[in-house]
């Protein structure tokens, strides 16, 4: 690669760091960064999600208050994520490239939808939040629906990941918490816990290309830090536009590929 591409997968990683913070989904700029560059898929992935590892841990790390008294429960939920993230990336490892390369066009319009209806899932949140503002605890037992869902993201987000936690979200906004805060930080551990144990596979695979999740983890974390300081003032709905637009114009791409 040259400096010049390198330069472009250090900014991916700082934009999508700060994205992070403020939309979500920041994999929908990284990603398509890399196979633009003409990374091959599998490893542009497997290369991708080592790198946002740090970004992951972090981010989890940061919400540790809202979690205070839940971490029981939040660790349940995480147990069932890291089997999902493990039977995502097993099998992200195991079926052939080209099962990727084909749908993972599908799923870069699944994560764009996504990215664009996050909005209304943080409103229908908040307005059952205030549904139930009257209620002793705005916090539920961990139900089974629950935990299926959670392993279902778990899968999905060792196999891809971008926008997982916008569906992380929704599910326990409505089936666990009330609290948008709280909601988000078990978003941030449960996604982030996926993100680990896939990361760990992948780099056991032999599969990660380091030059690129270096700078994807350097990136990320600049972008991450930025993002904490200044992303309130930030508009989210052009951040959220152009995860939309980058990830349908990656998909059109690989889809006439």
């Amino acid at each position: 690669m040259s400096l010049v591409e390198y330069a472009a997968i250090l900014g991916a990683g700082i934009l999508a760091g700060i994205i992070n913070v403020v939309a979500g989904a920041g994999t929908l700029i990284t990603f398509p960064t890399l196979l633009a560059l003409g990374v091959p898929p599998v490893v542009g992935n497997v290369s991708n999600t080592v790198g946002l590892v740090p970004a992951s841990v972090t981010g989890a790390f940061g919400y540790r208050r809202e979690l205070r008294g839940q971490w029981r429960a939040v660790a349940v939920m995480a147990a069932f994520s890291a089997v999902g993230g493990i039977i995502g990336g097993i099998l992200l490892l195991a079926l052939p490239a080209t099962s990727f390369s084909f749908i993972v066009p599908f799923l870069l319009v699944i994560a764009a939808v996504m990215a664009a209806v996050q909005p209304r899932v943080a409103r229908y949140v908040r307005r059952n939040a205030a549904a139930h503002e009257q209620a002793d605890d705005s916090t539920r037992a961990v139900a089974f629906g629950l935990i299926l869902g959670v392993l279902a993201t778990g899968v999905y987000g060792g196999y891809f990941g971008a926008a997982q936690g916008v569906v992380l979200l929704a599910l326990l906004g409505i089936l666990w918490s009330t609290d948008m805060n709280r909601a988000n930080g078990a978003k941030n551990v449960l996604a982030g816990t996926a993100n680990v144990v896939s990361a760990i596979i992948f780099i056991s695979s032999g599969t990660v290309d380091w030059r690129i999740a270096v700078l994807v983890g350097i990136g990320s974390a600049i972008g991450g830090l930025i993002g904490a300081r200044i992303g309130r003032r930030l508009p989210a709905p052009v951040l959220r536009a152009i995860l939309v637009i980058v990830a349908l114009t990656a998909a059109v791409i690989l889809f006439i590929g």
